[in-house]
């Protein structure tokens, strides 16, 4: 009864043009964000991997993971000059006993314009195809109880099966980018500010649902806003940031800071080697959850862990929360397409 239970609680709760996938770790899935943050970063190649288990401890499954890399194209290795930025990603997305679940892939294209001084304007255009799939055979109704408990053999009174469909998706992104390091070499004073909107799902793309002739999806806005600082005289810096998502009836605010200790110190002046930084700090989600995280960055490589503690009325229908995970590397000296010229 606790699976009818959840289940209900979690279908009242959205309607056919739900929100697309999340992650807690906004940070890390730049490409999902702003299409316009396609090749901005200092470094040549990047690699993400994300890992997200939602609604631990309902007795069903939510995953979503993706799979991301961008790349910089005629970029000069003191990156000022205006170059491309090109990426792609593919997540796959499944949620719950009837394996409902979304998979995509899709293409990013930036341009990127150095100003000056430290700042970067760019904006990018994303085009890409989604897949939408589910097995209702799965899935649990309220007519096949029998008077005491489930029972499969009954009918579920459902007419036909979940259509599964294709549909082309595009968005688009401006971002700007405000970063010290490319405008001094003062030690232990970095500052960074990040600001940045897109919107996914430009062409509202058709829904195809068994027995709902004409539904679609719902154009997604993003707002996000970062700024990060070193703080003089230590080894310590902090981060802050926040996100907005708006999506048809939907909101979502992820807003937070973090606190890094910088545990070795890198090069200023040939940029080989990097500062390597431990962090942790506390992230919400606006009326849902509370979301405590730790990082490592090292090297190019870095590794994120956080944890949803929910504090919504979905607590009703479970315990659990959501444990997301975010793995990646950034070449940082040798770029496999940088332009040999200074």
């Amino acid at each position: 009864m606790k699976k009818l239970y959840f289940f209900i609680t979690i279908i009242s709760g959205f309607n056919v043009a739900a929100q697309d996938i999340h992650f807690s770790q906004t940070a890390e899935t730049p490409l999902l964000i702003n299409p316009g943050a396609t090749g901005v970063y200092s470094g040549w190649e990047r690699v993400q991997i994300n890992q997200r288990n939602q609604w631990l401890g309902g007795n069903t499954q939510f995953s979503t993971s993706s799979l991301a890399c961008d790349v910089n194209f005629l970029k000069t290795e003191r990156g000022n000059n205006a170059h491309i930025g090109l990426g792609m990603f593919f997540y796959n997305d499944i949620g719950g006993d009837s394996k409902f679940g979304t998979q995509s892939g899709a293409l990013s294209l930036s341009g990127i314009l150095p100003v000056g001084g430290g700042h970067t304007l760019s904006a990018g255009i994303q085009t890409g195809f989604a897949n939408r799939s589910a097995d209702l055979s799965r899935v649990y109704f309220e007519n096949q109880i029998n008077g005491n408990v489930f029972d499969p053999a009954l009918s579920n009174g459902e007419n036909g099966n979940f259509n599964n469909f294709k549909y082309l998706d595009v968005s688009s992104g401006i971002y700007y980018q405000y970063d010290s390091d490319k405008s001094t070499f003062r030690r232990n004073n970095k500052m960074k500010f990040e600001l940045g909107g897109a919107v996914y799902h430009v062409n509202q793309p058709i829904f195809k649902y068994a027995g709902i002739p004409f539904d679609r999806l719902y154009s997604k806005f993003v707002f996000h806003s970062a700024f990060s600082k070193d703080i003089q005289g230590t080894d310590w810096a902090y981060d802050v940031s926040a996100v907005q998502f708006i999506q048809g009836p939907h909101l979502e605010t992820i807003l937070g800071g973090m606190g890094r200790y910088r545990f070795s110190t890198g090069s200023k002046i040939t940029g080989f080697s990097r500062d390597a930084y431990f962090g942790f700090g506390m992230y919400m989600r606006l009326k849902d959850a509370i979301i405590p995280r730790v990082m490592i960055d090292w090297k190019g490589m870095k590794f994120g862990l956080s944890y949803d503690f929910t504090v919504s009325k979905l607590r009703r229908a479970y315990k659990g929360g959501s444990l997301e995970f975010s793995l990646s590397y950034t070449n940082l000296q040798y770029g496999l397409l940088k332009r040999r010229r200074k």
